[in-house]
C-alpha cells in the first residue's frame, strides 16, 4: 500500500530549523528577496553564498526530530514516499529511503550555467570561484522564488498513486506545491497534521489532527495501527 508525505517548514522547525514565513517576510533577518531570488544572486552573489553557508551550517548541526524518524518507520509496513518542500536532508538522515526535494537540498551544489549539474559539497561551504565542470560559479542547489519547480510532475505523479496521504507541517500557501493535494485521488484518505489546519473543506475523505509534527505523527501511527 502507498502511503505519500507531504511535508513543509513545520516538521522541520521541531529540529530548531526556521523559514522566512516564521517571521514576516524575514528569513533569519534576510529579506527573501535579497538572499532567495536569480535577481538578488546576480545582484549580490557573495552575500547570497554567505546568507546558504550560514543556512547549511544550521542544518548539518540540526538533528532529525522524532516525527522524522516516525516516518522513516513506517517503511517496515507501507510503500513510504516522501515529498518535501524543505531545502534540509533531515529525511535522508532519519533513514527515509524515497524522498523528492521539490526546492532542492542545501547540501548539495549547482552549476550556475546548467542547473541539473549537481555536486555533494565537502564541508558546510560553497565558495567564490568554486566551478562546475562546464567552468561556472557553484551555487546552492534551492529553487528560489522566481524559478520553475523541476520536480513537480514527478511529485504529482507520485501524489496520483497514493493510497494513503498525509500532510505535515505546511499552510498550503507555497504554489505549485499547495496544488499537490489536487492529483490524490478522491476517495484516498487524507490526514491533514498541523497546529493551524489550512482550509481543506473542498476535499473528501479528510481526517485533521490538529497538533506539531511530533505530536501529530503520535497520533497517526496510533490511528494507522488501529486500521
Amino acid at each position: 500500500m502507498k502511503l505519500v508525505v507531504l511535508t513543509g517548514a513545520g516538521i522541520s522547525a521541531e529540529s530548531g530549523l526556521k523559514t522566512f514565513r516564521d517571521s514576516d517576510g524575514l528569513w533569519e533577518g534576510y529579506n527573501i528577496y535579497d538572499v532567495a531570488t536569480p535577481e538578488a544572486w546576480k545582484r549580490n552573489p557573495e552575500l547570497v553564498q554567505q546568507f546558504y553557508n550560514e543556512r547549511r551550517r544550521q542544518v548539518l548541526a540540526a538533528q532529525p526530530n522524532a516525527a522524522h524518524l516516525a516516518l522513516a518507520a513506517l517503511e517496515h509496513h507501507y510503500d513510504v514516499e516522501i515529498i518535501t518542500q524543505n531545502i534540509d536532508d533531515l529525511h535522508e538522515r532519519a533513514g527515509a529511503t524515497k524522498v523528492t526535494h521539490l526546492h532542492g537540498v542545501i547540501t548539495r551544489s549547482q552549476s550556475d550555467r546548467v542547473p541539473h549539474l549537481t555536486y555533494p559539497i565537502r564541508g558546510a561551504e560553497i565558495k567564490m570561484g568554486e566551478l562546475c565542470e562546464h567552468g561556472a560559479q557553484l551555487r546552492p542547489h534551492v529553487v528560489w522564488f522566481g524559478e520553475p519547480v523541476p520536480m513537480i510532475e514527478v511529485a504529482a505523479e507520485i501524489c496520483r498513486q497514493a493510497d494513503i496521504f498525509v500532510l505535515i507541517g505546511t499552510s498550503l500557501a507555497v504554489y505549485p506545491a499547495a496544488g499537490l493535494i489536487d492529483f490524490v485521488p478522491a476517495g484516498t484518505t487524507k490526514y491533514i497534521i498541523d497546529p493551524k489546519i489550512p482550509d481543506v473543506s473542498r476535499y473528501q475523505n479528510v481526517v485533521t489532527i490538529e497538533k506539531g509534527a511530533v505530536a501529530g505523527m503520535n497520533m497517526l501511527n496510533a490511528i494507522l495501527a488501529g486500521g
